[in-house]
């Protein structure tokens, strides 16, 4: 896909599903970005073209849904051997059908490279997930072994909280067995996500996982190395910026978080709009990351809300009658 073509899709965004579209008893639970409909055992989500940073819905960008779920499914593949997903269907490039699981209250993210909150953390003097780091280190660094910095799992419109491995196994939180398997799961994802892309010219910085239990089984669930939930940089300029002590080329949602920034919004408030120059220009590093990536082009094909609400009606339809 060519960014002069993007524009037309700024009218066929999808901010949500039609409830009023899906059979009567149908309930959307509504996240930060995707629609869950519950049906039973399985859930169907779709992944809306809603980005928030700071833990608040912003505005929508056109084809970050497709994006978003589509990459993840290539992630999924690709780490497959690694975990177990919840993906049991995909029903359209926004939405899949996925099993149940009881999702552990805890963000797993885990960075290679000292930035973005880290860094304002470290810089603000504070140890980051309670993690000391030591004295002298420079933005952009890479660190020598990743770190799992931890944070809670809130609800949309509250602020995620750092948590430290302590704080998780003293409180209660999670088991330290199943802990200890998480961490031991995320680096592996982390490192296999660090080869994928080094292989398309890219940095995987750092990412966030999210995990589940299905049964006693540790399932992957939510997304996997996308632009929303990992940071990206170019890998052939990333030694030459760290010594010249420059910013990084990114290709991630950071651009809209150093947006906001700029205009001196960090979550708290009302935010300022966001105009349509940005909205595109936030879409177009998404298609990027995802062609860059894959190696393939991407083509849009994602209907907007009463094409994808009609076909979530009908999926519904289907799966209650067998």
């Amino acid at each position: 896909m060519e960014k002069a073509g993007l524009g037309a899709r700024l009218e066929r965004c999808l901010g949500g599903l039609d409830q009023k579209a899906l059979p009567p008893d149908s309930r959307i639970r509504r996240g930060k970005v995707r629609d869950v409909v519950d049906l039973g055992a399985e859930m169907l989500m779709t992944t809306t073209d809603r980005i928030s940073a700071f833990d608040s819905v912003l505005t929508t960008i056109p084809c970050k849904g497709e994006v978003l779920n589509t990459l993840s499914l290539f992630w999924f593949g690709v780490s497959s051997d690694i975990i177990t997903n919840h993906i049991r269907e995909e029903v359209s490039p926004r939405t899949v059908r996925v099993v149940r699981c009881t999702v552990v209250p805890i963000e797993v993210v885990v960075r290679g490279y000292l930035t973005g909150s880290a860094w304002r953390d470290y810089e603000a003097g504070s140890a980051v997930s309670g993690i000391p780091l030591p004295p002298g280190m420079r933005p952009s660094q890479k660190f020598d072994h990743p770190l799992i910095t931890p944070s809670t799992k809130e609800e949309k419109g509250a602020h995620d909280r750092p948590v430290s491995r302590e704080d998780i196994l003293s409180s209660g939180r999670v088991d330290r067995k199943l802990w200890e398997r998480i961490e031991e799961t995320a680096r592996a994802l982390y490192q296999r996500g660090v080869e994928v892309a080094a292989r398309a010219g890219l940095i995987l910085v750092d990412t966030k996982y999210e995990f589940g239990l299905h049964g006693k089984d540790l399932v992957l669930v939510d997304e996997l190395h996308t632009p929303d939930s990992s940071r990206y940089w170019y890998a052939d300029t990333w030694k030459e910026l760290f010594q010249a002590g420059k910013p990084q080329r990114e290709l991630d949602k950071e651009y809209l978080r150093r947006w906001l920034l700029e205009r001196g919004w960090k979550g708290d408030g009302r935010p300022p709009a966001i105009p349509d120059d940005v909205r595109l220009e936030v879409g177009w590093r998404y298609i990027t990351a995802w062609q860059t990536i894959t190696g393939t082009s991407f083509s849009p094909r994602a209907g907007g809300v009463a094409e994808e609400s009609a076909l979530v009606a009908r999926t519904i339809s289907s799966r209650r009658s067998t």
